[in-house]
């Protein structure tokens, strides 16, 4: 089966148009978004528990009916090709699936016979997998005693024996402590340089979203509200900003900070606490004019913005866990 293409250009590793999912009852998971993977690329949808990137990898992977749009995979579309779709891509999911009774070597073997690996070659390509992810010496061993970081790499060459090109990570790293989690991130970086393929990767955690991403596409309440780089997203805040907290409603000190137009349309307000760039301002020019103002300052914190700001200038809710 060879996939279709509308001119001459290479066809996206990913490609997504106006994707819907609606559950009974009316609740809207997603609610029509859009974009593209290229090939080689890693691609991070980044938002909240709920936001929908769940959802998301779900009807691309071909668990979940969309309720309306399209999606391909390599040209495959997965309504219309769901086996070709399957066939060029693997997925990790957020929960575990791998066998914890039966050994490492075990869950690997038997991945590889699913997906037809030829028998011949399919032990030094489990081999291969278990060398690139520090796992040879605990191939023979059950995966109940492996720990949560090694069961995650496990996870992740299970997916690997397909040589798929498209992997989906949803939440990989969840759950897990802060130093297996680093590790498992130096895992994943070196997934493309190893491998080259793309990777869709869904997180909360905005030191992953930033360390492995080329582009990130913000997802809030099933929509995606920006689609950049790590960089531009957090350019668009500038190099620093003052985080301010009054005695007021954030709201009425940021409207006086923009009639004094020390703050502008960048600048935002969460609770009692405002944010004003400093692109073309200082702080102490912030805190001076809530003074005239009348305006309290219980704290003033300079620092370089993150992607929670970006996400909280966008949407009003905070990101990070």
């Amino acid at each position: 089966m060879t996939p279709t293409h509308e001119d001459e250009r290479p066809a996206a590793a990913v490609a997504v148009r106006n994707l819907r999912k609606t559950y009974a009852g009316g609740v809207e998971a997603v609610k029509g978004i859009s974009f593209e993977v290229a090939a080689g690329e890693v691609f991070g949808l980044l938002g909240p528990n709920g936001a929908g990137k769940s959802t998301t990898i779900g009807m691309l992977t071909t668990t979940i009916a969309p309720t309306s749009g399209s999606a391909t995979l390599a040209g495959y579309d997965v309504r219309r090709q769901p086996l070709a779709a399957r066939s060029v891509s693997a997925v990790v999911f957020q929960e575990p699936v791998v066998d914890r009774m039966r050994t490492g070597r075990s869950n690997l073997a038997t991945h590889a016979r699913l997906w037809g690996l030829d028998p011949a070659t399919a032990p030094a390509r489990i081999d291969d997998l278990a060398a690139g992810f520090e796992l040879a010496g605990l191939l023979d061993r059950p995966v109940e005693t492996y720990s949560g970081g090694e069961r995650r790499r496990l996870e992740i060459a299970r997916a690997l024996v397909s040589q798929p090109r498209v992997l989906f990570l949803d939440e990989p790293t969840v759950g897990l402590d802060t130093r297996i989690r680093y590790e498992l991130m130096d895992v994943i970086a070196g997934l493309r340089a190893s491998q080259g393929m793309s990777i869709v990767l869904t997180t909360h955690y905005l030191d992953e979203a930033e360390r492995l991403c080329d582009r990130v596409a913000i997802v809030h309440q099933g929509l995606v509200v920006a689609l950049d780089t790590p960089a531009a997203l957090l350019g668009s805040l500038g190099r620093e900003l003052v985080e301010v907290r009054v005695d007021v409603e954030g709201e009425r000190a940021l409207l006086a900070l923009r009639r004094r137009q020390v703050a502008g349309a960048d600048a935002f307000a969460v609770g009692a606490t405002v944010t004003v760039p400093l692109k073309r301002t200082t702080a102490s020019k912030v805190v001076a004019a809530l003074d005239d103002e009348g305006v309290r300052t219980a704290s003033v914190t300079t620092r370089a913005p993150t992607l929670d700001d970006v996400y909280l200038k966008l949407t009003g809710d905070r990101l990070a866990a």
